[in-house]
């Protein structure tokens, strides 16, 4: 097999490719054959059919099936001779003018770029550290009282305040029409938590129970029902019922309700110090990690596989109509989803993507077992059985694959942050808590 490689235009080759025709039609011939031992057709008793009613019934598509593979074979024995690292699909297409008795093919597609990372001694890091602070367990201390509140009745002449729980009719009209989801019976809400439209809560403050009254209400431009943002209403509320909020104390009682195995306050706060110290450390590392891959970004020169790039925004316009269809969306596999709207993020994801290889690849950066056993151990420290943890991630080669590909981001990450210059900085718990 006689093969030619040139360059198109940056990474795109275009590989000529001659095969013989006997090599196709030996290969056709023992296909038919095989066939011919098992076809069904009436008529013939099973595995009888005369082989050239089986070449006329299915000649065809086996011819075009051993095409198709002995071509693809034949393109990825050239590829490794000529030592290509071929990036997504080759598109193949027979070509005139072969000599007699030949095939001629042409294959044109991309290639692997070199990757030129910089020295990264002049790369710069702006890397973040945070602590958890006693008035941040006290915080999560209020959080967790919060979540396990009670509620009382108030009496009849108390009027209702923030943190209060509040039954409610209401009815809103637009222009004198009641609109979809302006009216409700026996609603509940809590006061100065921000579950409703600020000017709801300011009206429902100071109300008693059996008392109605009419307000305004403008919906904010961006609100998330479309047919009424940017519109006024007209609302009717009146109060059935008001519950002032009971919040466990802090003792011994709560500790034990939680599952602390230190049945004490300091045994609870000893218990919230170590989960938010765990979330501290992934938050950290996460952000970090970001910092890093900018600065690798930063300091990289490649060219990008279009292929590549499109692989990438065909997987992230996919996974958008998944999500559309988790919504309910009528017909989200067919919504019409631009590739303009995803092409920055897919083409700095494979950008990243060559670049920590490459880098992995010249510095050994890869998972080690030891490594693995550790992140796994880590993860699963915060459930309440961790040895079930463990074996559900060794037990799928799909979540360990991901917990490699974190590892190894890990190791990207502590060796790059090793040898650029660090801008340390130190910020709040709550900032970093702060972000998504």
């Amino acid at each position: 097999m006689a093969v030619t490689v040139e360059t198109l235009e940056k990474l795109e080759r275009k590989m000529t490719l001659t095969l013989p025709v006997n090599t196709i039609q030996s290969e056709v011939d023992v296909r038919l054959k095989r066939l011919a031992r098992t076809v069904k057709m009436d008529g013939f008793r099973p595995g009888k059919v005369p082989m050239n009613v089986v070449a006329q019934r299915y000649g065809y598509s086996v011819h075009y099936e051993v095409m198709n593979d002995k071509v693809g074979e034949a393109f990825s024995v050239a590829a490794n001779e000529a030592k290509l690292r071929v990036a997504g699909q080759p598109r193949i297409s027979e070509k005139e003018g072969a000599p007699e008795g030949d095939l001629l093919f042409d294959a044109i597609f991309e290639v692997y770029p070199d990757v030129k990372i910089a020295d990264l001694a002049g790369a710069e890091v702006a890397k973040v550290s945070a602590e958890v602070s006693e008035a941040a367990i006290d915080k999560t201390l209020d959080i967790l009282r919060k979540q396990r509140r009670t509620f009382a009745q108030r009496a009849m002449d108390l009027a209702a305040q923030d943190n209060d729980r509040v039954t409610i009719d209401f009815e809103g009209k637009i222009e004198g029409e009641t609109f979809p989801g302006g009216k409700a019976e026996a609603f509940q809400f809590l006061v100065g938590e921000g579950q409703m439209l600020k000017e709801f809560e300011d009206a429902v403050r100071g109300m008693k129970s059996g008392e109605s009254k009419t307000f305004p209400l403008s919906f904010p431009e961006d609100y998330h029902g479309k047919d009424v943002a940017g519109k006024q209403a007209d609302f009717m509320v009146t109060v059935k019922k008001i519950e002032a909020a009971h919040l466990p104390e802090i003792n011994e009682a709560l500790a034990k309700s939680l599952g602390i195995a230190d049945e004490t306050v300091d045994g609870l706060r000893v218990d919230i110090r170590k989960n938010l110290e765990r979330e501290v450390k992934f938050r950290l590392l996460a952000r970090n990690k970001n910092a890093v891959m900018d600065a690798l970004l930063a300091n990289a020169e490649l060219d990008l596989p279009k292929s590549s790039v499109q692989a990438e925004l065909d997987r992230m316009i996919e996974a958008a109509r998944a999500d559309l269809k988790q919504r309910g969306i009528k017909d989200a596999d067919k919504a019409p989803i631009p590739d303009d709207i995803f092409r920055p993020q897919a083409e700095k994801r494979v950008r990243l993507g060559l670049v920590v290889a490459e880098l992995v690849r010249t510095n050994e950066l890869q998972a080690k077992p030891e490594q693995l056993k550790a992140h796994i151990e880590e993860l699963a420290g915060s459930y309440e059985k961790p040895q079930d943890v463990v074996r559900w991630y060794l037990s799928d080669n799909s979540r360990m694959a991901e917990v490699e590909a974190v590892v190894i981001e890990n190791n990207v990450t502590d060796f790059v942050l090793a040898k650029a210059k660090i801008n340390e900085k130190s910020i709040s718990f709550d900032e970093l808590m702060a972000q998504n």
